[in-house]
């Protein structure tokens, strides 16, 4: 039997799959492939069958579970704890979501968006200020969610270098114990933090101003209403509250991140539908549905299966891993036509790109939210805005982790 194609794969686009993926999908939806220790699992590439596994309660997100396939070296050393949320099956799942529903509810969110708009607005006035050239990343697409959702969970942004590269030491370090480290000190940082929201909770003020990395105060969020009403009567422990603030801070910052500096990219790309977008700011929120469709940013939904499955003519084992990839679901051509193409005015709201099922991405409404207004700002914020370097020069990141530019230098006006 040949070799089964190895997963992931980097892009030698940032908005195109891997070219390597392209020939799993035309065999059929389910193929297997092999990981880097040279196990195999299975690719689903079809629509279809991914909506139906992400539903299957036959498969398991449980990270603990022996079987339970990694997709990189750098996750070895996860299997030792459970991961909130993304990690666990139910009923444990169901109450960690439950939890946090009401935090990321629509009407929330929608509240937010007035905020949202002013911390885009005050970033963009720096980014004028400071003229052309400017790298996008770091002045633009990391603040706007970083700071959100620091003030959503009340995390003291002041602390945001730190917590920032323990994210990025966290998904991208070359080994599993720089990956630990990276988690291990965000987990500790945390902890502190909740301890401090804790005593404050508990009528200890100074509590909430005790030094942290970088901070010399403690904002109030969503952390502090977690301590109050669910550690303190006991429905969540200190650890598991740790956990879910660690999943919920990372998660809050870098996947949006990666969005707006990779979205702003493809749009500079694709002058004929910026164009549209700018001639017609109504599209917005279509564009950004599009936008997640053809990124798919998050590549590699990794679930195993924990009884036998059929699908698609194949039958996935007990303890075989399964691997759902969003970068060629949502490209399936039997639900989108031109699947390969961008149309910012593509109805392209049953996208897989946060997931489906059980799992779906929690904070979806607040990523849309900052995604709609932080792209319209900029794109009308500057309206002659194009890429500073030629955009073969622009790094990716590698396949293995959330997919993203790691900077994008851009420049306006005459030049």
């Amino acid at each position: 039997m040949a070799q089964a194609t190895p997963f992931p794969q980097d892009r030698t686009c940032p908005y195109h799959p891997p070219t390597g993926y392209r020939p799993l999908s035309e065999q059929g939806p389910l193929n297997r492939v092999t990981l880097y220790d040279d196990t195999e699992a299975w690719l689903v590439t079809g629509h279809a069958e991914a909506q139906a596994l992400l539903t299957d309660p036959r498969l398991s997100a449980d990270r603990q579970n022996p079987a339970f396939p990694l997709i990189a070296r750098r996750f070895e050393l996860s299997r030792r704890e459970p991961i909130a949320l993304l990690g666990v099956d139910d009923p444990l799942h169901n109450k960690q979501r439950r939890t946090l529903i009401p935090t990321f509810g629509v009407k929330r969110v929608a509240a937010m968006r007035p905020r949202i708009q002013r911390v885009v607005d005050e970033l963009l006035d720096a980014v004028v200020a400071q003229g052309p050239p400017v790298e996008l990343v770091a002045a633009f697409a990391l603040p706007v969610p970083s700071i959100v959702i620091c003030e959503l969970l009340g995390v003291p942004y002041a602390d945001h270098d730190f917590f920032e590269d323990a994210s990025r030491r966290i998904l991208r370090s070359a080994t599993a114990q720089e990956s630990d480290a990276g988690r291990l000190e965000l987990m500790d940082y945390l902890g502190d933090l909740v301890d401090r929201k804790a005593k404050a909770a508990h009528g200890d003020p100074a509590g909430a101003r005790a030094a942290a990395p970088a901070a010399d105060a403690t904002p109030e969020g969503v952390l502090d209403e977690l301590v109050r009403d669910r550690l303190s009567d006991g429905t969540l422990d200190r650890e598991e509250l740790v956990r879910l603030a660690l999943i919920l801070l990372v998660a809050g910052h870098e996947t949006t991140a990666n969005m707006i500096s990779l979205g702003t990219f493809t749009l500079l790309e694709h002058p004929d539908q910026l164009g549209a977008l700018r001639a017609d700011p109504e599209l917005t929120r279509d564009a950004v549905e599009e936008l997640l469709r053809y990124l798919s940013i998050a590549d590699g939904l990794v679930r195993v299966a924990t009884e036998d499955i059929e699908v698609a003519g194949q039958t996935i084992r007990a303890d075989d891993g399964v691997i759902l990839s969003s970068a060629t679901v949502n490209r399936d051509a039997t639900v989108y036509s031109d699947a390969d193409d961008l149309d910012v005015r593509r109805n392209a709201r049953h996208h897989l790109a946060f997931g489906f099922g059980i799992h779906q991405c929690l904070g979806q409404n607040l990523a849309r939210a900052e995604l709609e207004i932080a792209l319209h700002s900029l794109l009308t914020r500057l309206p002659d805005l194009r890429l500073a370097v030629p955009a073969h020069e622009l790094r990716m990141k590698p396949g293995d982790t959330i997919q993203g530019l790691v900077e994008l230098p851009v420049t306006w006006g005459r030049g």
